[in-house]
């Protein structure tokens, strides 16, 4: 039978798969390293599961200890699945920009997880680094991975992500691309990928807000470099020891926002649900497509599974409240159409004169305001028109007598997608008041173009 005999047997041997859509217009070949069929659904299992078997072999790991990391998340679930098979306990020191899923994932696996805050240097007593670190210190029969500074880390994937994309495309990739983190991914790999054939180029990517870059290209760690940034899973504020700079050909930096955009066309367009990373990683090599030629081919490593940012980069709320969507407005659908005039009724007018307004400015909804522009309430021609049908002498009535109730008063900055959650059987349409105190309208039919 073909049998695993436990959870950690089935780390590595992920798939490659061509990207079709997002690659189209560029020259070469493009393929995803998929690390999301890893058990843990990252490249991150790789390296925790080598880092534990190495801390057994030198004897720092002893049986019934506890495994101690500063993670984001994703480190941290590959290390508690080791330790749950192993027999060790878990305790992991995380950021507070790590999306809460990864948090709770993490204590769905037994392990202890302390939230420490982003915004504060790595020697900070209160940095997921500093925390680890002293907690390692602190604890009997425990051991600090250091996944940073531990070279079993890179070593992880000189022996098995390195290997496998080489045999995965006999031996014709030209370029392989990926985020810059820990450094034991991009180090590993490329080492590897290096001794096979040192033609091969190899890209960093990174995000506005990390030292990495700087230091690549000067040797300097400057830290007028490092300022917060809202990507998760890689960049840093200091130079892990995994790192092999003569290994590397290039690094390229990536916006927060253009790589959450990306993430979130790869689910849409090539099916692969990816992390951020993953977003970025593919945003970098659409920044560095003239770099490219016809008879490359390109792997994409893409870390992890979108489950763990459902609440961030696949919330459209969240999206939207940094700015990251290119969203309509009821101010861009006011002025796509031209500014009009709004047309309203005062409630001491009749139901005849309503149907002439309908008529002359071929509109269905008028809101009812007084004398002095108070909104009170509104008329639409389908209400009229049951009116009207059920009592044919209406039409002499006044309208205060008829009315609905007032249309929905939302902002100008209101975008679309949330007017049109407002706009149902009883509300045809909403209002909103510009910075000159004019009243605009926008109605279902506004909404429909807005979104087509």
């Amino acid at each position: 039978m073909d049998v695993k005999n436990n959870i950690l047997e089935t780390i590595g041997k992920t798939p490659l798969v061509r990207l079709n859509k997002l690659t189209k217009n560029l020259p070469c070949t493009v393929l995803a390293k998929v690390e999301y069929f890893n058990p843990g659904n990252s490249t991150k299992d790789r390296m925790a599961l080598k880092m534990v078997e190495e801390a057994e072999r030198l004897g720092k790991l002893k049986p019934g200890g506890t495994i101690i990391e500063g993670t984001s998340g994703n480190t941290g679930l590959g290390l508690a699945m080791a330790a749950i098979v192993k027999g060790y306990k878990c305790i992991f020191a995380t950021t507070d920009k790590q999306s809460q899923s990864k948090v709770d994932i993490l204590r769905a696996f037994g392990a202890e997880v302390i939230v420490c805050p982003t915004n504060v240097d790595p020697e900070d007593p209160r940095s997921y680094y500093s925390v680890s670190a002293r907690l390692a210190r602190e604890i009997p029969n425990s051991f600090h991975m250091n996944q940073y500074d531990n070279l079993a880390n890179r070593q992880a994937h000189y022996e098995s992500t390195g290997p496998e994309i080489w045999e995965q495309t006999d031996g014709k990739i030209t370029h392989f691309v990926t985020t810059a983190g820990t450094g034991g991914t991009i180090t590993g790999t490329a080492m590897y990928l290096k001794e096979k054939n040192p033609d091969i180029q190899v890209w960093a990517i990174d995000v506005y807000g990390s030292l990495l870059t700087k230091y690549f290209h000067t040797g300097e760690i400057d830290m007028n470099e490092v300022h917060p940034y809202i990507s998760e899973g890689f960049g840093e504020d200091f130079l892990p020891a995994n790192y092999n700079m003569d290994v590397i050909d290039h690094f390229e930096q990536v916006t927060d926002k253009d790589g959450a955009v990306m993430a979130r066309r790869l689910a849409k367009e090539e099916g692969l649900f990816c992390g951020y990373s993953s977003g970025s990683v593919l945003q970098g090599l659409m920044q560095l497509k003239d770099k490219l030629k016809k008879d490359d081919v390109v792997v994409v490593l893409l870390c992890d599974h979108g489950s763990r940012y459902v609440a961030k980069i696949y919330n459209d709320q969240w999206m939207a409240e940094r700015g990251f969507f290119e969203v309509k407005s009821f101010k861009d659908v006011v002025n796509a159409r031209g500014k009009q005039r709004l047309i309203t009724i005062e409630p001491t007018q009749s139901v005849a004169e309503a149907v002439e307004l309908m008529k002359k400015y071929d509109i269905e909804h008028i809101p009812v305001a007084t004398p002095a522009g108070e909104m009170i309430g509104s008329i639409s021609e389908n209400g009229l028109f049951q009116k009207v049908f059920g009592n044919p002498d209406i039409r002499t009535e006044k309208i205060e007598s008829v009315m609905e109730k007032a249309l929905p008063l939302v902002e100008m900055e209101t975008p679309v997608e949330k007017i049109g959650a407002l706009i149902n059987k009883e509300n045809g349409a909403v209002l909103a008041k510009d910075e000159s105190g004019n009243y605009h309208i926008v109605t279902k039919y506004d909404v429909i173009q807005a979104l087509a």
